[in-house]
Formats: C-alpha cells, sequence, structure tokens
C-alpha cells in the first residue's frame, strides 16, 4: 500500500515522468491501488487501495500532498500514521483508490475477495462521509494516473505506507522515480507490520531469518512496537470539494461494472470493513479466560465454521491495523494477569504473519519453486486432473470436498482444514507442487497474503521451514475425529446429508443398503476416492525421504536427524497433526495453524525446523541443519534428482487408480494421532 504525500512544484511537468510510465507499468500491476491526492498542502496517505490527499491554501503558493494506495491494504482510518500525517497543517483532502480495470479482469482474484474489497472501499467511504468528506475511486493504471494528478494538483509531496514484498517494493521503486522525475519528495511509513522487517534482516547479519526462534531472538533485541496512531476523527479538520455527481464520477463500483457474474452468489459470511474488523475485535478480546489463562477450546465441529471472533481477513487487507490487536491484547493481558509481562505467545498469530512477511522480504521467488533459495527443489507431478478435482471438491473423500467447498463458497476455512487440503495435495496424497495449491488459495481464501500464503505452503510441503514429512494427515480419520457425527460434512455436501455418521467419511465402504436408504450412490450421485490414501501416502512418505537422504549427503545438512527409523509406517511416526496452538512445546509459539508434532522427549520443537548457518547456529558444535535449497556463498542450489524407487515401493500400483481396498484411517501413514486442542482466529 502506498501512502504519500506532495506539497507544491513547479507547474511545468518533465517529459521524464510521462516516459517512466511504461517502465513502472509493470511493476504497479501486481495490485488494486488507491491515491489520495488534493489541492494545496497534501500529504499522501493509503488506505489499502485508497489514498489520502490534503492540500493547504496559502496567500501566494499552494502545496499539495499525495496519498496513494496499491495494494489491499490499509483500508482503514484508525492507526493510518500515513493519513495522519497527511491531514497535519491541511485545508483540504481528497482520498482517493485507483481500480486498475486490467487487474480486475485477468488477476487470480476470485469474487470472495473482490466482494470484500468492494465491501471494505464503500466502509470507508461511509467513514469518511461522517467527516464530510468521501472516498474517491478513479479507474486506470496507477503509473496513467500519477503524472496527471502531479500536474492537475500540484503535488510537491508523496507519503506511502511501506510494502515489504519484493513486487512491492519494486513497484515503489518505480513509483519513485516517477515521483523524482516530476519532482515529487517520497516519504514512506510502516504500519502493516509490527516491525521494521529490514532492522530485523540487519540485525541478522543482512539475511531473512528462516527459523521461528531466531526470528523471536532478533525481534527482542528492536524497540518496542510503537504505540498505535490517535483516531482520525480526533484530529480531522479538512475539508474535501465534493460535486454533485460524485457517486457517477467516483462511486465505489459494483461487482457487476466489474464484470462479475452475481447470479448465484451467496451472502457474505465475512462482511469487508473496518466498522465490521473493530466490531469483531471487540468479541475477540471478550475472550478473557481464554487470554488470562491460554485455554485452547477444544476442537470440535463448529470450530470448523466462521467465528464471528475472526480477524485474518481484516488484518490481511489493513481493515484492522495490527498494532492496535497487539496493543489491545496487552492491556488486556495486564488486566486479568497483574505484575506479569505477557509471552511472546500471546501475540502468536500476529508474529508468525511477521516471520513468513520477513522471510519473504528480499526474496522475488518466495512464491516458487525454482529459483527460490530456501525451497527444496522436489519433483513434484503434473496433474492437472487431480489437481482440478481438488480445488472444485470432487475427490471423493468428503473430508476434503468439504473444506473445499467451504473454501470456494465463504472465502475462508479453519487452520486445521487448510492443513488437510494442503497435505492431501502434496505430500500427503497427490503429489501435485504447493504452488498449484497456492495458486487456488490465492484466488478463493480472502485472509490469503503473498508472504504467509507462500510460506505456509512451503511448511505444509515440507519444502521448508517443517521437515517432518513422515507426519501425514489422514482424510478420513482426521475429520471423524474432529467432528465424529459428520454435521460439517452434511453442511457443505448435501447430497450425502443421508448417511450416518459411521459411514458419512468413507461412504464407499457403506453396504449398497445403506447407499440407496441415504438416497447416494458412490461413484453415480458422489465420486469414488481418486487415491488409495494407503498405499498413497506410504509412497509418498519414501519419495520425501529419498529426497531428504539424498539432501543430506550435501555439506552442511543434518535433515535426517529427527526422523524416525519407521518413517513409512507405525501409527505414531505418522500420526503428527500440525495443529495450532496458542503456546507451543516449551512455552514456544507456533504460527496460525502449525504445531509440530514433536514431542518434549524429543526437544524444543524448533529442532525439527530447517535453519541456516546463522548467529546462533555457528555457537553450536556437530552439523549444523541448513535449509534445503539455501545456498550458502559460493554454493548452487540443491536439486533433487529422484532415483529408481526402492524395493519397498516396486510393484505397488498407481495409487490414483483406487481399488476395492478400504483406504483405511488406520492403516500406516493413513493413521492420525489424537486432534490437539486449538483456537482459531
Amino acid at each position: 500500500m502506498w501512502r504519500g504525500a506532495l506539497q507544491k512544484r513547479d507547474n511545468s511537468v518533465p517529459t521524464s515522468a510521462v516516459s517512466a510510465n511504461s517502465e513502472a507499468r509493470s511493476h504497479v500491476r501486481h495490485a488494486m491501488g488507491g491515491v489520495m491526492t488534493d489541492v494545496g498542502e497534501s500529504r499522501f496517505r493509503c488506505i489499502d487501495g485508497a489514498c489520502l490527499l490534503s492540500s493547504k491554501s496559502e496567500i501566494c503558493t499552494r502545496a499539495s500532498a499525495l496519498p496513494w494506495c496499491t495494494t489491499q491494504k490499509g483500508l482503514r482510518l484508525h492507526d493510518n500514521p500515513a493519513l495522519e500525517d497527511c491531514i497535519q497543517g491541511a485545508d483540504t483532502v481528497r482520498c482517493v483508490y485507483i481500480l486498475d480495470p486490467w487487474f480486475a479482469g485477468s488477476s487470480n482474484v476470485g469474487i470472495s475477495r473482490w466482494r470484500f474489497l468492494l465491501q471494505s472501499l464503500q466502509d470507508l467511504d461511509a467513514s469518511l462521509r461522517k467527516l464530510n468528506s468521501r472516498l474517491f475511486v478513479i479507474r486506470g493504471q496507477p503509473t496513467d494516473v500519477f503524472p496527471r494528478l502531479f500536474k492537475e494538483w500540484e503535488i510537491r509531496r508523496l507519503s506511502y505506507e511501506y510494502d515489504s514484498e519484493p513486487f512491492g517494493t519494486e513497484r515503489d521503486a518505480a513509483i519513485k522515480k516517477l515521483a523524482s522525475e516530476a519532482g515529487v519528495e517520497v516519504t514512506a511509513r510502516i504500519s502493516h507490520t509490527l516491525y521494521d522487517l529490514d532492522r530485523i534482516i540487519e540485525l541478522n547479519g543482512g539475511q531473512s531469518p528462516l527459523t521461528y526462534k531466531r526470528f523471536q531472538t532478533l525481534i527482542s533485541r528492536m524497540a518496542p512496537v510503537e504505540v498505535p496512531a490517535d483516531a482520525i476523527s480526533s484530529t480531522w479538520k479538512c475539508s474535501t470539494p465534493l460535486a454533485d455527481d460524485h457517486d457517477d464520477k467516483f462511486g465505489v463500483p459494483s461487482l457487476e461494472e466489474l464484470g462479475f457474474d452475481t447470479e448465484g452468489l451467496l451472502s457474505a459470511v465475512w462482511p469487508g470493513g473496518e466498522t465490521e474488523a473493530l466490531t469483531r475485535l471487540e468479541r475477540h478480546l471478550e475472550r478473557k479466560a481464554w487470554v488470562a489463562n491460554f485455554e485452547r477450546p477444544r476442537m470440535n465441529a463448529n470450530s470448523l465454521l466462521a467465528s464471528p471472533t475472526g480477524l485474518s481477513p481484516y488484518l490481511r487487507f489493513g481493515c484492522l491495523s495490527c498494532r492496535l490487536f497487539y496493543f489491545k491484547l496487552t492491556d488486556l493481558y495486564h488486566k486479568v494477569k497483574k505484575n506479569s509481562s505477557p509471552p511472546l505467545s500471546l501475540y502468536g498469530q500476529l508474529l508468525w504473519r511477521e516471520f513468513f512477511y520477513t522471510a519473504a522480504t528480499n526474496n522475488p521467488s518466495f512464491d516458487k519453486m525454482e529459483g527460490n533459495p530456501i525451497c527444496m527443489q522436489i519433483p513434484w507431478d503434473r496433474n492437472a486432473e487431480a489437481l482440478a478435482k481438488w480445488a472444485e471438491g470432487q475427490t471423493g473423500f468428503p473430508w476434503i470436498d468439504a473444506i473445499m467447498t467451504q473454501l470456494r463458497q465463504e472465502g475462508w476455512i479453519h487452520h486445521l482444514a487448510r492443513h488437510a487440503v494442503a497435505c492431501f495435495l502434496t505430500r500427503g496424497d497427490l503429489w501435485v507442487s504447493w504452488e498449484e495449491g497456492m495458486k487456488v488459495f490465492e484466488e478463493l481464501l480472502l485472509d490469503a497474503d503473498w508472504s504467509v500464503n507462500a510460506g505456509s505452503w512451503m511448511w505444509l510441503s515440507c519444502s521448508s521451514f517443517f521437515q517432518q514429512f513422515f507426519h501425514c494427515y489422514c482424510p478420513v480419520g482426521f475429520g471423524r475425529r474432529t467432528d465424529p457425527n459428520g454435521d460439517y460434512i452434511r453442511r457443505y455436501i448435501p447430497i450425502l446429508k443421508g448417511f450416518p455418521a459411521k459411514y458419512i467419511y468413507d461412504p464407499w465402504n457403506a453396504p449398497e443398503s445403506v447407499q440407496k436408504a441415504a438416497k447416494c450412490i458412490v461413484g453415480v450421485h458422489y465420486p469414488k476416492p481418486m487415491v488409495n490414501h494407503a498405499e498413497a501416502s506410504r509412497l509418498n512418505i519414501e519419495r520425501m525421504k529419498q529426497i531428504y537422504q539424498q539432501l543430506t549427503c550435501c555439506r552442511g545438512l543434518g535433515l535426517l536427524a529427527a526422523v524416525p527409523s519407521s518413517a513409512t509406517g507405525g501409527s505414531e511416526a505418522a500420526s503428527g497433526l500440525l495443529g495450532f496452538t496458542v503456546e507451543g512445546a516449551h512455552g514456544a509459539s507456533t504460527p496460525s495453524g502449525y504445531q509440530s508434532a514433536v514431542t518434549p522427549s524429543q526437544g524444543d520443537w524448533q529442532s525439527a525446523v530447517m535453519t541456516y548457518s546463522q548467529d546462533e547456529a555457528q555457537s553450536t558444535s556437530g552439523p549444523q541443519q541448513t535449509a534445503p535449497g539455501y545456498s550458502p556463498p559460493g554454493s548452487s542450489l540443491m536439486y533433487y534428482t529422484p532415483p529408481a524407487l526402492p524395493a519397498v515401493t516396486q510393484g505397488v500400483r498407481n495409487p490414483l487408480q483406487t481399488s476395492g481396498k478400504r483406504p483405511s484411517e488406520d492403516h500406516g501413514a493413513g493413521t492420525g494421532s489424537k486432534v490437539p486442542r486449538q483456537c482459531s482466529h
């Protein structure tokens, strides 16, 4: 998100500002951007895709500032330091959001995410109305819009919200160049993250930390999190020139106007906007017992449904300030735990977000396998048919299909549900690249964030950060333990609602009489399972073991240290679940949705996370654990060349060709341990 302030410049516009358009355009198309502009002294403020522009009229001269947002972040008035800068000393302010029609028509963003964005813009416009202002939605490409605004509004200074993601920094550099050639001063403010990510990397010797433990060590050396900015309503003294035809010219467009077919579109389960975000935050904080005692609610069928206290989409779009959330949690903790400092685990959801943001900084290939220095180069299968069945919820496994149906309908799924479908697509059953799953989540998931989405998929596919590939989710047993009665299945796969609980997770095992009574014949009304889970998971675990064994031979790697000798079988070895916990093993916070299966007897959970040689590792003796794919100076990427299948797997039929044998929930790698109690945000 860009937030900017511009001050007066000469009326002439250098031709170089226009010539920079083509160079900058390719970097700007990544996001739906916003610009805030006005006449007079204006400071540029971005409100996730929106920008505020303020101006101050003077007797002889006018200085203009332009706030601009280039991403779907910062859509709020509270704790918006770029906006705060913009309105200081300004008489006139315009808040502008630049909507790129090209992006709307070609981006991999689904209708649910677009609806959330438009609702957030509408809510922002409504909040601005209360301040006697409005939101200006301008259609066009930022590189075309900026030169015109620089000229028409005599912009002199641009301030924006810092974007740490590689394409954002590249885009911002292009805009800075445009502004510089137009004589516009540019400043940046950090407000989408708790910390200065560049400072974290600097403290780590110029490299992004690749373990959460190392990340915690680094932020403990940082200055405290900055207190949220004051509410804009208390400092807003600016006016906004408005015309009678404002809605016609600058109104928020509808989904239909953007070319979406809304026939059959269900009502939004997650309404977008700052107002809804702040309401949900108060509900979230009412869970005082959880904050005080770190009690993790038991997992059940209701846990899988969207919660009125959920905050993740609002943090992603910037409708809710992460700093406000941080300090609200801190204040509440002090109220119920007097004379006690809050543990880092209290902020687990926020800190794991920061961790992935930091890991992705300066790595433009973070969302890819090839060319990604921290990602294992695994020879995944290319199987468009299998990918399509998974994405459309037609795998024949009700638990997986219900999750993917909920995702497509509502734009959100529980953290453990994300783990289940990610494991099934990648290392668990289908052996399809995590990149393909990431793209589907990018399209459908409301809280899909470039850094967090890619980092999570690498984690769950054991391509980076996490190496316990011998832990595999069972697409039958996991769901059955979570919701024994099958209410979740019946809600999202209504064709199966007639099955008794005994068979609803594996309807192919139901007698013909039961299927007829349920009015659902497997293979006719509902697909047969597309894979034999027991065979596929066993084969894929062996594949992963071979990959890790080959990479372990490389200097500096010790990847198999935690791999049990019975990695290809045995219920305990294969039963670990990566469930979210508020406070992980040994007090270590785990990511929103990631709890290591390592037990206390196996040591601190971070021992299973792949690290590279940093200050922390250099102080230890013995072989250092290095992230697969991490390239020390002078080395090259580590690629895996698959050898012939070992004897134990030769002769195993194609797991995508199911037989009459039951894909048992209790067979080998298909087993699952007790679902850990977890907390969903």
